[in-house]
């Protein structure tokens, strides 16, 4: 980083061609020949010509800017693709704090709470139905069951519990849930904190025409750094948690969701859209914080507390993602960079990341709308985007009298906000 930080200085300059090839065994001077230094020579093109493309100025900086305007000088630091490096143990530090965090504060409380998984039966062995379940399909159509019927030599309705019992195997217990919203719930609140105390006092927080005063020859400051760290290192560990947290209906919106969030954390780093890249960082922190703690409370029973919660998180969302960040972040991002200098591809596929983000805001707006409407003219059950539990009744009569009886009570509301 610099001594600005007390870290080693990191060179902008990445990996050489020719250490690529050395790593691979295809050192030219080695005295090779034909075939293989041939190909070595090939390789050797394709790497230099593609990293040269990558890296090409036009592409990521605007007007006659160079690279090397952006190299430290003078006591003046700037963000370097290599600093990103430390994302990477930092999203291990994060999983170690999480594994922590969730066995030794988020559990205990669970069991204070009384917040309990349900007592689920497991499906019987079968080959034949688990064939199915894992390759075709986990809610079989009525067609199906009748030719599993034939296969088996299973009456229907047994077919139909045990895909029942079987669905429910696979759904995260309760206490998951819980310990997942806890921690969401503790990073969200610190991050958005960290990002106040790093942009209070910035002059393009109050006037975003200063968010391109200079640009891109703008500094790193320290706060930016640590914010950005923590961030990416937090994002880039629900990747690696992808196929282990609780999945819901949403699931492939938010896989696009983290990997917008990843490529935009990464572009804006690269390419100094650091002021406008906080600013974003924190409007998203300040709503998630009261959906993950509504989350919570309704998880520990709290109903009336999680409703006034979440109704107060949908007027903060509604102003953050639909207000907020299309009229005012994206204009400075989609207006005010042209008062300065001429469009470019970096330019574009900024905005076209800001964008796709605002695409998924609308549609998580309709779900959260869907919910209000629920909520006032009828019974809120759950989380629209949740895959909620199946009763286990071997009687149809029963699962049907339960749910009359139960109505909005604890089953269906324990899968929270």
């Amino acid at each position: 980083m610099g001594p600005l930080w007390g870290l080693p200085s990191i060179p902008r300059e990445f990996l050489q061609v020719k250490d690529v090839l050395q790593l691979r065994g295809c050192d030219h001077k080695s005295g090779q020949s034909g075939r293989e230094g041939s190909h070595c020579f090939k390789e050797s093109s394709m790497l230099q010509t593609l990293g040269e493309w990558l890296w090409w100025d036009r592409l990521w900086l605007p007007g006659n800017l160079t690279w090397s305007a952006l190299e430290d000088s003078e006591g003046r630091i700037y963000a370097k693709a290599s600093h990103l490096y430390a994302a990477v143990p930092c999203a291990f530090c994060l999983l170690l704090v999480r594994y922590l965090f969730e066995r030794y504060l988020a559990t205990p409380l669970a069991n204070v709470w009384g917040i309990r998984d349900q007592i689920r039966l497991t499906a019987e062995p079968n080959p034949i139905l688990e064939n199915y379940f894992c390759s075709q399909a986990r809610l079989p159509s009525q067609a199906d069951v009748r030719s599993l019927c034939k296969k088996t030599s299973w009456p229907e309705r047994r077919i139909q519990v045990w895909f029942r019992r079987r669905r429910n195997q696979d759904r995260p217990g309760l206490q998951k849930r819980f310990c997942e919203a806890s921690w969401r719930c503790v990073f969200y609140f610190f991050a958005f904190v960290g990002g106040v105390l790093a942009l209070y006092d910035k002059p393009w927080l109050y006037n975003l025409k200063e968010v391109w005063e200079g640009f891109p020859k703008q500094s790193l400051l320290p706060s930016q750094y640590w914010y950005y760290l923590l961030e990416t290192g937090f994002y880039l560990s629900l990747l690696f948690r992808l196929s282990f947290d609780v999945k819901r209906k949403d699931f492939k919106e938010q896989v696009i969701h983290h990997i917008a969030t990843m490529t935009l954390l990464v572009f804006s780093w690269i390419s100094n859209y650091i002021r406008i890249g906080t600013l974003v960082m924190a409007i998203h922190d300040s709503a998630d914080i009261l959906l993950e703690g509504a989350k919570v409370l309704n998880y520990a029973k709290w109903h009336q507390t999680a409703n006034g919660i979440f109704m107060v998180f949908t007027v903060l969302f509604m102003v953050t993602r639909l207000v907020i960040f299309p009229f005012w972040l994206i204009h400075c991002t989609w207006v005010y960079p042209l008062e300065r200098f001429s469009p470019f591809f970096g330019y574009y596929f900024f905005n076209f990341m800001l964008m796709l983000l605002q695409i998924l805001h609308l549609y998580w707006a309709v779900l959260i709308l869907r919910m209000v409407y629920k909520f006032i003219f009828s019974k809120l059950e759950g989380d629209d985007r949740s895959d909620e539990e199946e009763e286990d009744s071997d009687s149809l009569k029963e699962t049907n009298h339960k749910s009359h009886m139960n109505g909005s009570g604890a089953r269906g509301r324990a899968n929270g906000h």
